[in-house]
């Protein structure tokens, strides 16, 4: 279901712009030069321009400039750097997507295999969507199957699928932001929500990952014994 969206107190936000702030200097080298660019020169324009005799007034003019170019670069750099940080990084996808602006209902590693092959399900104003991530022959097969399973529930609704990856054929997960965004506007609201309930009823169901099991997640000897019948 659609979570509440939570009043972010004034504190609480500053404390997430640095933590952005953080993130971005550590993996972007360029972003703290460029931020100070960007702050340095409006303000020394203003300067100039009051130091010509040309008013006062360019000193807030110069301040509130370079407030709104240093958050444009921030947003800019943070999100590159995001980027770079989640390509390849299994469950990068699910997250992109929880955090996306909409009515997203999001349901990572709906379906998944023990080797880190997983697809996402998602559900919004366009339908239903597969996202797969992992081994491409694999991923394809896990969606093919996800998507026979979910025609049975989701009725007239449309389904779209990608598998995110480098390769061709593949969404670059740089792009799945504004493909997403690019999509049609099929269902209503209240479309959404009934197909929520029925894949959320699907999908509670327990599905055993695909492949085979790990050594450390099968039963010992002991345990195989205690359990036979006496």
């Amino acid at each position: 279901m659609a979570k509440p969206q939570e009043k972010v107190s004034f504190r609480e936000r500053l404390k997430q712009i640095g933590q952005v702030f953080a993130f971005t200097a550590r993996q972007d080298k360029w972003f703290v030069p460029l931020l100070i660019a960007a702050v340095l020169i409006p303000i020394a324009v203003a300067v100039l321009l009051f130091l010509l005799g040309l008013g006062w007034v360019w000193i807030p003019i110069g301040v509130m400039v370079a407030l709104l170019a240093g958050l444009i670069v921030l947003n800019l750099r943070s999100n590159t750097a995001m980027m770079n940080s989640a390509e390849g990084q299994p469950g990068a996808a699910a997250s992109i997507m929880e955090n996306l602006r909409g009515d997203w209902r999001v349901r990572p590693a709906a379906s998944s295999t023990t080797q880190f092959d997983m697809v996402h399900v998602v559900i919004g104003r366009p339908g239903v969507i597969l996202l797969g991530e992992g081994q491409q022959q694999r991923v394809r097969t896990l969606v093919s199957q996800e998507k026979r399973r979910l025609s049975k529930v989701i009725g007239n609704a449309p389904m779209y699928d990608y598998v995110i990856g480098t390769q061709e054929g593949e969404l670059s997960i740089r792009k799945l932001r504004t493909t997403m965004m690019k999509l049609p506007r099929n269902l209503t609201g209240k479309d959404v929500n009934a197909l929520d309930k029925r894949l959320g009823a699907l999908m509670a169901r327990p599905q055993m990952p695909k492949g085979a099991i790990p050594k450390n997640m099968r039963p010992t000897k002991g345990m195989s014994r205690q359990q036979r019948p006496r």
